[in-house]
């Protein structure tokens, strides 16, 4: 059911890289107690379903965990990507993200079975929470409501109402959507309406505020009191490009998630973490998500986007820092090269698993909302995807505002960028490299962050 959730038994089976995991074969992997729920919006329309999963003990207790070499914890997702027939929007889009330096949901492709019935490819991924190797913030305890403990941490979306449950989960903002003369409702997504005391509330609420008052004033664009002083710019920036290369119709207006650290950790109103691109990359009949040009964020579909990327557009110094970003990901995570190897490796991988997906749901060649592409094989939407991408990358160098004035490449300055490790260097052809005095190199990190340097000894 959607709720409540039903206490039964899941086995993991999975028996290496290369070897064939069969039905039969004992549960290696995890064998024990889950609590499961239907989960999702439209998604729960398909008759292929989305769940979440909880991790649990025989008595009920939370159960952390490590599944397929995942970080433990109990909370977990197996989505269904259904209408997507490539089976890989959303994994490819978090991929991304993490390598732009960003924390997005781990994913593993699996089968799933229920009661001996097949149900299809599916996704395990991490549940979107407040944990040190999730969204990595402080946790907001209820004795929190003063001084610097009140300041974080918090995660509040913009997003539809499914799941919410009653009228104080959200706030709405003193500032209208783009276009439909409504005030934007901004939800708590952790801790839940119901977990927060009335400071907590008021605190998160008055930032936001605050923030949105700096960006929609005359003065928006000094950097000491506009709106740099209260958001992570490069995280707005990150995000911004990441929408718009997906040209997800859903964007800004849905799934759009933020959050906030303590005052003493930097914390600043921060965009992501990424979530829910299977309309994306040309997967809509509808809101022109088939177009590989014009700006999301001034779609017909924007009217219920909030003001601030627009407004952002505004200043000068922001379309800079924008260019210089895309500048610097279109030579590495961004290049074509670089997404359609990732796209290929996965296709592979899912090769025989698509076929046994394809058997169950005979959907191929046939029109399920709101596909804009229909193929007739496998093959033939991957290779969609791949063709949408080359367009939507071509125009978006024709269009990029901005003129980027500096090295043509930063990383975010994310706290976690501290603890990243030297993975290796390559000259500016990719090749791997010992760099010599005054050399040009790309400096590649295992958070998936890079930089352009001239190395010195």
């Amino acid at each position: 059911m959607d709720d409540p959730r039903i206490f039964c038994d899941m086995g993991i089976i999975y028996n290496g890289v290369g070897v064939m995991n069969n039905v039969n074969d004992p549960h290696n992997e995890y064998d024990g107690k889950i609590s499961i729920e239907y989960r999702g919006s439209s998604s729960q329309g398909f008759p292929k379903k989305p769940y979440a999963l909880e991790t649990q003990l025989a008595n009920g207790d939370n159960n952390n965990v490590s599944i397929l070499g995942l970080p433990k914890e109990n909370d977990w997702i197996l989505y269904s990507p259904y209408t997507d027939k490539t089976l890989m929007r959303n994994v490819l889009t978090f991929d991304i993200g993490r390598k732009m330096g960003w924390y997005t949901s781990r994913t593993r492709y699996c089968e799933l079975v229920i009661d001996g019935d097949y149900r299809g490819v599916y996704v395990f991924m991490e549940k979107l929470k407040r944990d040190k190797n999730r969204i990595d913030i402080a946790k907001l305890d209820a004795d929190d409501l003063a001084g610097d403990s009140l300041t974080g941490g918090y995660i509040i979306k913009v997003d539809k109402f499914t799941g919410t449950g009653s009228w104080w989960d959200y706030w709405d903002s003193d500032y209208n959507t783009m276009a439909t003369g409504s005030l934007l409702k901004i939800q708590y997504h952790s801790p839940k309406a119901d977990d927060l005391f009335p400071q907590q509330k008021a605190y998160i609420e008055s930032y936001v505020d605050s923030f949105e008052f700096a960006l929609s004033s005359s003065y928006f664009a000094d950097t000491s009191v506009g709106y740099a002083k209260y958001s992570d710019v490069n995280s707005f920036i990150d995000f911004y490009i990441i929408n718009e290369l997906a040209k997800d119709i859903d964007a800004y207006r849905l799934s759009s998630f933020l959050y906030k650290d303590k005052t003493s950790k930097g914390g600043k109103l921060t965009m992501g973490p990424l979530w829910d691109f299977n309309l994306a990359f040309g997967n809509a009949d509808y809101c022109d998500g088939w177009l590989t040009s014009d700006w999301e964020v001034s779609t017909s579909c924007g009217d219920n986007n909030p003001f601030w990327f627009s407004r952002l557009l505004e200043d000068t110094n922001y379309q800079n820092k924008l260019s210089c970003r895309w500048e610097g990901l279109r030579q590495t995570t961004l290049h074509k090269d670089s997404l359609f190897m990732f796209i290929d490796n996965t296709a592979l991988v899912l090769n025989d698993a698509q076929q046994r997906n394809y058997q169950k749901w005979n959907i191929l060649g046939t029109y399920v909302w709101p596909n804009y592409f229909i193929g007739n094989s496998y093959a033939e939407e991957v290779q969609f995807l791949k063709t949408w991408i080359s367009g939507r990358l071509s125009w978006m160098d024709n269009n990029m505002p901005g003129n980027c004035y500096e090295q043509p490449l930063f990383v975010s300055d994310s706290p976690k960028q501290s603890k990243r490790k030297l993975l290796k260097i390559v000259d500016l052809l990719g090749r791997e490299v010992s760099p010599q005095t005054n050399q040009i190199c790309i400096f590649i990190y295992d958070n998936g962050s890079v930089e352009r340097k001239t190395f010195l000894k």
